[in-house]
């Protein structure tokens, strides 16, 4: 996870989220991170992509 990723109170326009045990989670399936990460480079398939900016909630 990128250290630089903070938490905003505007959620990510044009991003749907539903992994309600991220931190930057909102209500409505919205991610509230003040950026996303999605690697790896050159990925093929959905299967192979990952979001880097994940954090467990507390």
């Amino acid at each position: 996870m990128d250290p630089r990723a903070s938490r905003e109170s505007n959620p990510i326009t044009r991003v749907k989220c539903v992994v309600d045990t991220c931190e930057y989670y909102s209500s409505g399936d919205h991610c509230v991170a003040s950026f996303i990460e999605i690697q790896p480079p050159h990925a093929s398939d959905t299967q192979e992509t990952d979001c880097a900016t994940f954090r467990m909630k507390n």
